[in-house]
């Protein structure tokens, strides 16, 4: 599970690539994450039907970097 700490600290980053990767993702979509890494994940696999697995895996990507 990726760390919410580290994915918040560098938010504005991640949101951008996010978007890129998956670009039915709207600014909303993104904007709504505080913390909350199920919440975001759950986002992501609604809009786009992406495996959950996956999308962690994108994610822990950044905390691997940032920690």
């Amino acid at each position: 599970m990726p760390n919410a700490q580290v994915l918040q600290g560098n938010w504005n980053e991640i949101k951008g690539k996010l978007r890129s990767k998956w670009g039915q993702l709207t600014n909303d979509d993104v904007g709504m994450f505080n913390g909350n890494v199920d919440q975001l994940v759950g986002t992501i696999q609604r809009k786009t039907g992406e495996a959950r697995q996956t999308i962690e895996q994108f994610l822990d990507s950044f905390t691997s970097k940032g920690g």
